[in-house]
């Protein structure tokens, strides 16, 4: 559905992603996910309301993308898919040079997604942004843990 030179576009012309519904859990994808991003050079501007205030990777966490005060490239959503049109809207105000919107696997939601598109904002639905820079950058091992498969070899 979405080409490799469209994704690596996307993941090279972003620096600055807000991730909704991270969590500061280390056991929990949004939590190692955002980590990750961090550790790759991406400005990583956590938001989840439950825990505002406190830090993650740096960074204040946002009790919603409307206090962030900066410039946002990306969004990436780890919310339901209910939740994801209040997220888009709130995206679009808040964040009017938006480039991306990016929904994680599992996540998806056709209206929202044709709203950012007719702003002109790349929608990315059902896939992880960790995965896809590990894959398009080289940096899963065919065979290994890293794409998921266990060599009987091991």
């Amino acid at each position: 559905m979405y080409s490799d030179a469209h994704l690596r576009t996307i993941l090279t012309r972003t620096k600055v992603i807000a991730v909704v519904g991270v969590s500061p859990n280390p056991v929990r994808p949004s939590y190692y996910v955002a980590r990750y991003l961090s550790l790759k050079g991406y400005r990583v501007i956590p938001v989840n309301p439950g825990h505002a205030g406190t830090q993650l990777f740096g960074a204040t966490v946002h009790a919603s993308l409307s206090e962030i005060a900066e410039p946002v490239d990306m969004v990436d959503i780890f919310r339901r898919p209910e939740a994801v049109p209040g997220i888009v809207e709130e995206a679009l105000a808040a964040f009017p040079t938006l480039r991306t919107i990016w929904m994680q696997i599992g996540v998806e939601h056709a209206e929202a997604a044709a709203q950012a598109q007719a702003r002109g904002v790349d929608v990315i639905q059902n896939r992880c942004p960790k995965i896809e820079y590990q894959r398009l950058f080289g940096e899963l091992r065919q065979g290994g843990f890293a794409t998921g498969i266990i060599s009987s070899k091991l």
